[in-house]
């Protein structure tokens, strides 16, 4: 092919559900052969960056080491709490609270500045939560792609009243869980979600935070165009959503907009690695559990997980990807049921998805598993953990994929056996789940947003 040779940079943040489909991106365009590619992130995932290339190189450009309060991933575990705890608006607010700081940025604006200083890009392609990054694109005057690991209602309306939104009034806000079609007492919790997210930054503690923003973005020199929640947005070139239209509630999607469905590598992701998929080549039913990266599970929460394995045992067998830090908590292994299967890490979690024997993903309902679950024709049985992953769970249970737990806090073996039994059992969460997967392949995936970055007028 006739390869642009302009660079093309992208810049995420380190967390995997964020950075994971840039790196897909990354390597559709390196198989291409499309040169001149660069990936900026933080340094830990320097290797990960570095491994990617499967045909041109994709070089890497460090921001520095993870701060804190940017990663949900190093908070400490009362930080946790808060943003996990069961009211949604007060999760909501605890985010906001932790991660709404001008200074936190000033750091990664300058490592990128200097990268964009040596690099030079004609295009950057950034992910929706690097907000520095879209900054520095808007003042500099540099072409870019916006990268959407979420449902598109998500970036497109405001947390506030007052602000632009792309989304009808009375939408669902992000973060609220709530569905479509509200209640009268929903429609009320809708509204005064929006007032109470604009009336927390009038509270002294965060005026004085949100009192640092102007001098700090007179002292980088940040455009004022770069201003508000929307102008990622309306400044973007294009903007990539790996999720379909039919998997959000409806409202006009702007021209901008592409969406693509999940991104998908080419599989098997991990074909050397023979040692789970050789075990579910001889499994009949399996139930997949796993929770994402930020998750942290108690003592009792794992306790009772393994409750519902043994409950489940002669009937389906249960893989669990559980972290080794929370291991400690399981009980011995001579006490454990037979039909569980604890891996720390898995190769590929979308080669276990794919496979034929697994008939249920219990999951969080982050962006990229609730996607990735539905890309391979998976119901889910959800335990939402935190922001958006409320969102997901109830336009799952609306559009007949999934079941959400009575009190996701908690562990209840009986709610959590009876959801699961009910999605195995009832044909028609996989015959929607199935549905839904055949519009995510129809949307073109990785493939199509290679072709959306590459039909940028900024390579030409």
């Amino acid at each position: 092919m006739d390869s642009p040779r302009r660079p093309i940079l992208f810049v995420s943040s380190p967390e995997s559900g964020l950075l994971n489909p840039m790196l897909t991106l990354a390597a559709e365009l390196s198989g291409r052969g499309v040169e001149n590619l660069w990936f900026a992130t933080d340094e830990p995932r320097r290797a990960e960056i570095e491994g990617i290339g499967s045909g041109t190189p994709v070089e890497f450009a460090s921001l520095g080491e993870v701060v804190p309060e940017m990663s949900a991933v190093t908070w400490d575990d009362e930080t946790y709490r808060a943003v996990t705890q069961s009211s949604r608006f007060k999760a909501h607010r605890a985010v906001l609270r932790h991660t709404v700081d001008p200074e936190l940025r000033v750091g990664k604006y300058r490592a990128l500045e200097a990268a964009v200083d040596k690099i030079g890009p004609a295009l950057m392609v950034i992910e929706s939560l690097s907000l520095f990054a879209v900054e520095l694109a808007i003042t500099r005057k540099i072409p870019f792609v916006l990268s959407v690991p979420f449902m598109p209602s998500n970036v497109l309306t405001s947390h506030t009243p007052f602000s632009k939104s792309y989304t009808p009034s009375g939408f669902p806000v992000p973060h609220s869980g709530l569905p479509y079609r509200m209640s009268l007492t929903q429609r009320i919790e809708n509204r005064l979600f929006k007032l109470r997210t604009f009336a927390m930054f009038l509270a002294p503690s965060m005026a004085k935070v949100v009192a640092k923003d102007g001098p700090i973005r007179a002292e980088l020199g940040i455009a004022p165009e770069a201003r508000g929640q929307m102008a990622r947005i309306d400044a973007a070139e294009t903007v990539l959503v790996y999720s379909v239209p039919e998997l959000d509630y409806p409202f006009p999607v702007p021209a901008k907009m592409r969406l693509v469905g999940a991104l998908v590598p080419p599989l098997p992701q991990a074909p050397d690695d023979r040692q789970v998929s050789a075990w579910l080549d001889g499994q009949d039913s399996v139930v997949y559990m796993a929770f994402g990266t930020i998750t942290r599970l108690t003592h009792d929460q794992v306790r009772g997980l393994v409750e519902v394995a043994r409950r489940l045992e002669g009937r389906h067998q249960v893989l669990w990807k559980l972290p080794e830090a929370q291991q400690e908590y399981l009980p011995p292994v001579g006490q454990r049921p037979a039909n569980l299967r604890i891996e720390s890490w898995l190769p590929s979690q979308l080669d276990v998805l794919a496979h034929p024997s697994v008939k249920v993903f219990f999951t969080h309902a982050g962006g990229n598993g609730y996607h990735e679950g539905l890309y391979f024709g998976k119901p889910l049985v959800v335990r939402p953990l935190w922001v958006d992953c409320h969102d997901q769970a109830v336009r799952g249970e609306d559009f007949g994929v999934s079941l959400t737990l009575d009190r996701p806090e908690t562990i209840d073996p009986d709610d959590v056996v009876d959801k699961l039994t009910r999605v195995i059992g009832t044909s028609s969460f996989r015959e929607r789940a199935e549905h839904f997967a055949a519009l995510q392949r129809e949307a073109g995936g990785r493939e199509a947003a290679a072709d959306a970055v590459l039909a940028s007028p900024a390579l030409r």
